[in-house]
């Protein structure tokens, strides 16, 4: 998995009822883009994640249609 700044992890629920959560890529603490990253989401929380299988790295450069 490779991430820069700006990306979007779409974290996928684990269970009926609980909603999919996103949080922007702050800061890249891995080589190359890799993980750990600290996220920030919406409501301003931030942390240091692994993403794991059920998490979605979204580019924000092929969000926005660059490539």
């Amino acid at each position: 998995m490779q991430a820069t700044v700006g990306d979007k992890v779409h974290f996928k629920s684990r269970a009926v009822g609980i909603a999919e959560r996103v949080a922007e890529i702050v800061e890249v603490h891995g080589r190359h883009g890799g993980p750990p990253y600290l996220v920030r989401f919406e409501d301003g929380h931030q942390t240091l994640v692994f993403p794991g299988a059920d998490c979605v790295v979204e580019s924000c450069r092929r969000a926005s249609g660059q490539l």
